[in-house]
């Protein structure tokens, strides 16, 4: 039997992506503009956030690679034979899939949407995300040509949202708030982080479904944090269960077609000592400052460096763990990063409309010192032609979250 190096398979019919089909095209146009401006002859996406961004398509990696190959006539994302039909299904452009057979057939599979008589003198590709070893490969395979860093041009792409992304975005701040409030209802004496996290991930997975019907389902999470553990941004849950005056930490991060959103609450069990209560409301000013201060024309380490000198005149600067805020979209805790739009010292980005940006200051105050336990806050803001729209609805401060 000749087993192929690579397929086409149109299995089924294309599904109701995220999505509609002139919102991909203004992608790609912007896309192409990029090849045009920088002279490459095609781009090699190969993350999961771009090619996501432009198909539709989320790969699922598990040590396989994938790309999606773009000239200036063709789009192609390119996928392992595990996966059958999926990417082609999932995706707004044409597929080609690759098998295990034989070595390197993922680099044949690219090589077939070139023309031969064309070699490509300048591509494009992510230096942010390729391999040393895919580098190796792929400047193997294309001896004669220059490779080109665009990661950081499609960053500054997807900064700006479509109001059909801002739509997506708002239902997932919507669903975050439903899962917290299902959260609140289990949290008691005895009660573990898990199970807590449990009630809020599996309230939005239902929600999501109720409002986005043809999507994929997968990657919405919740990390739930008490004590010692609310000392980490990122820490995972645990089966620690929660005992009275436990300082806590909710999380909910509902996922929709790779669209990510957060709601981030500090809470405390039963009761609040003095020295937790004086941490917690110095988080709480900082960030109420902070809700004011973006708006367009804002620039990113200007906020910054106001609501470092608020923790500072509180007492509390030397506590502070990361920066104030980030921008959203598709991203997750697996991939994708906007860094551009960030709220740090660093970063000078001016806010501009349709960028979504959260205002999350956190403070950790070390075990053994009064008030011990990470403090932390988070809203999501859509920068708007003249103001910014608070699109998260969730109370936050003692007067709402101290659980009895």
């Amino acid at each position: 039997m000749n087993r192929p190096d690579f397929f086409e398979l149109k299995n089924g019919s294309k599904v109701k992506l995220p999505f509609s089909t002139s919102e991909y095209q203004s992608r790609l146009d912007n896309l192409r503009k990029v090849i045009s401006k920088n002279n490459l002859d095609m781009i090699i996406l190969t993350s999961m956030h771009n090619i996501a961004y432009y198909t539709g398509f989320i790969y699922c990696s598990f040590g396989r690679p994938y790309a999606c190959v773009i000239t200036e006539k063709k789009i192609v994302t390119i996928s392992a034979n595990i996966d059958a039909s999926q990417p082609w299904r999932r995706s707004a452009y044409d597929n080609i899939i690759y098998t295990d057979w034989k070595k390197d057939n993922f680099l044949k599979a690219i090589v077939s949407i070139i023309h031969k008589d064309e070699p490509p003198k300048n591509i494009g590709i992510e230096n942010d995300h390729v391999t040393v070893e895919m580098k190796e490969n792929l400047s193997s395979l294309f001896s004669f040509s220059n490779f080109n860093d665009v990661s950081k041009e499609l960053m500054k792409l997807r900064m700006i949202k479509s109001n059909e992304e801002i739509k997506i975005i708002k239902d997932g701040a919507k669903i975050a708030d439903i899962g917290a409030e299902e959260m609140i209802k289990h949290i008691k004496v005895g009660a573990s982080e898990l199970e807590i996290a449990i009630s809020g991930r599996d309230k939005m997975e239902v929600e999501i479904a109720k409002l986005h019907p043809n999507a994929e389902y997968m990657d919405t999470w919740v990390w739930f944090q008490s004590g010692i553990n609310t000392d980490g941004a990122h820490n995972p849950k645990t089966s620690r269960k929660l005992i009275s005056g436990d300082i806590l930490s909710l999380n909910t991060f509902p996922m929709i077609s790779g669209y990510y959103t957060a709601l981030e609450r500090t809470l405390f069990l039963n009761k609040v000592d003095d020295e937790s209560l004086k941490a917690w409301e110095a988080n709480i000013k900082a960030h109420k400052r902070g809700l004011e201060l973006i708006k367009p024309g804002a620039k990113c380490s200007a906020i910054c460096e106001e609501l470092n000198d608020i923790f500072a005149q509180l007492g509390y600067l030397q506590y502070r763990t990361f920066g104030y805020g980030h921008s959203f979209g598709i991203l997750s805790h697996f991939y994708g990063r906007e860094s551009g739009l960030e709220l740090r010292e660093d970063v000078d980005t001016i806010l501009k409309p349709n960028m979504v940006i959260s205002m999350e200051p956190m403070i950790m105050i070390p075990e053994g010192k009064p008030g011990a336990g990470g403090y932390r806050e988070h809203d999501i803001l859509v920068i708007k032609e003249n103001s910014a729209e608070n699109i998260t609805k969730f109370p936050f401060g003692p007067n709402h979250n101290i659980i009895k």
